[in-house]
């Protein structure tokens, strides 16, 4: 039980480690000086996609602890759902940035459509990680588990990350 309670704990310190220290460890702060909010917003997921892109395979290797007969395996699968992966989230980004773009300007059934447009693309990444659960499973259940659930905190942070860039309260304030 301790042996895994030390596996989560060096794998969110790892993430916060990779992703966020390097995000908000003042990087950010040269975005914040006159330009405007759109730009600052697009400057930002860019730097924040970048971050993510660049440090994720890091992150991933760190935690999985790979011997060098799985690495041969794993690494191949990991980088065709990298892809797909990318694909689905470039999407979201349009779509949210759609949104933040139109805030307090779209029809109900405007905002209703890209809503489910999210809600769609987030399924759709759920089960890209489901499928790549099912490729990973030969080289062990345990080691499929780790990819899906370093996956899945790496994408919950991003998630974070991005979200916290859209309006959420009235239009105009």
């Amino acid at each position: 039980m301790h042996s895994r309670m030390t596996f989560r704990n060096a794998g969110a310190f790892l993430l916060f480690l990779f992703v966020l220290v390097p995000v908000f460890g003042g990087r950010v702060a040269g975005l914040m000086d006159s330009r405007s909010q759109k730009q600052n917003i697009d400057e930002y997921i860019v730097l924040l996609r970048e971050n993510i892109r660049q440090q994720r395979p890091q992150i991933t290797g760190a935690v999985m602890q790979l011997t060098p007969e799985e690495s041969k395996k794993f690494w191949p699968i990991y980088d065709e759902f990298l892809a797909s992966l990318n694909k689905i989230n470039d999407s979201r980004i349009q779509n949210l940035k759609t949104y933040a773009a139109n805030y307090g300007q779209m029809t109900d059934e405007k905002t209703d459509y890209v809503m489910k447009q999210e809600l769609s693309l987030r399924k759709q990444r759920e089960d890209l990680l489901a499928q790549f659960y099912e490729r990973f499973k030969p080289l062990g259940s345990e080691t499929a588990a780790r990819f899906m659930l370093i996956e899945s905190q790496i994408e919950h942070i991003a998630d974070l990350q991005l979200d916290s860039l859209l309006p959420t309260g009235q239009a105009g304030q």
